[in-house]
C-alpha cells in the first residue's frame, strides 16, 4: 500500500543542472492563480514581509494510482512530505511574518482534497494553464499517468521573495520532507543578521 506521507528509502537524487539559477533578483509577475482558500491569490500584491513559494510535481490522492515509474524519476516524489513539513513548521516560520503557498500545475479541485486531507494552514496554487510558470520559465519534468497521458509537470524547487523580487532559491530541493526546516534556518539566519 502506498503511503503518501513516507518517503521510500532510495529515492534518486535530482542534479544541480542549474535550470532556476535565472530565478534569482527576478520580480514576481502579476497574476491571478485559483487557490484552495476559495480567493485567487496575486503573489505580486502579498504584503507579508516575506514569501515562501514551494513549487512541486504533485501530490499522490488515495485511490489513484501515481505516475509511471513515478519513484524512479529523480526529484518527483516527497510532495505530501513536503507540504506536511511547511504544515508542520507554520508556526515557526510565520513568526518572520512569511506567507507560505503551494504551487503545482493540478487544478483545485485536485489540491483541496490534498489541503483539506493534510489539514494545510496555507493555500496551494493552480498553475494549470502554466500562465506562472512560463513568465518565470520555471523547469518542467515530464511523466505518464496512468491512462498512457503525458504530463508536464514543474520540477521542485522553492522561492523566498521579499518586495515582489525573488531574493533566494532552493533547487533541487531534495529530500523535500527536510525543505521546511531549511527554510525556516535561511529565515532565521536573516533575521539574526538584522539583529546584528
Amino acid at each position: 500500500m502506498t503511503t503518501y506521507e513516507q518517503l521510500p528509502g532510495s529515492l534518486p537524487q535530482p542534479v544541480a543542472d542549474g535550470a532556476a539559477d535565472h530565478l534569482l533578483g527576478l520580480r514576481i509577475p502579476s497574476i491571478s492563480l485559483p487557490a484552495t482558500s476559495g480567493q485567487p491569490i496575486d503573489l505580486s500584491t502579498v504584503r507579508s514581509n516575506w514569501t515562501v513559494l514551494y513549487v512541486y510535481p504533485m501530490t499522490g490522492r488515495p485511490g489513484f494510482d501515481l505516475p509511471e515509474d513515478w519513484d524512479n524519476i529523480p526529484g518527483a516524489r516527497g510532495c505530501t512530505p513536503q507540504s506536511c513539513g511547511f504544515r508542520d513548521y507554520y508556526s515557526q516560520i510565520s513568526k518572520f511574518d512569511v506567507s507560505i503557498y503551494g504551487l503545482s500545475v493540478q487544478d483545485t479541485e485536485y489540491q483541496q482534497e490534498a489541503a483539506m486531507r493534510l489539514n494545510l494552514p496555507f493555500a496551494l496554487l493552480s498553475d494549470s494553464k502554466r500562465e506562472f510558470g512560463l513568465a518565470l520559465k520555471l523547469p518542467t519534468m515530464g511523466a505518464i499517468d496512468s491512462r498512457n497521458k503525458e504530463l508536464t509537470l514543474y520540477r521542485r524547487l522553492t522561492m523566498i521573495v521579499a518586495d515582489c523580487t525573488v531574493k533566494h532559491v532552493m533547487y533541487p530541493v531534495f529530500p523535500p520532507d527536510e525543505n521546511a526546516a531549511n527554510v525556516y534556518d535561511w529565515l532565521s539566519r536573516q533575521a539574526n543578521c538584522k539583529d546584528l
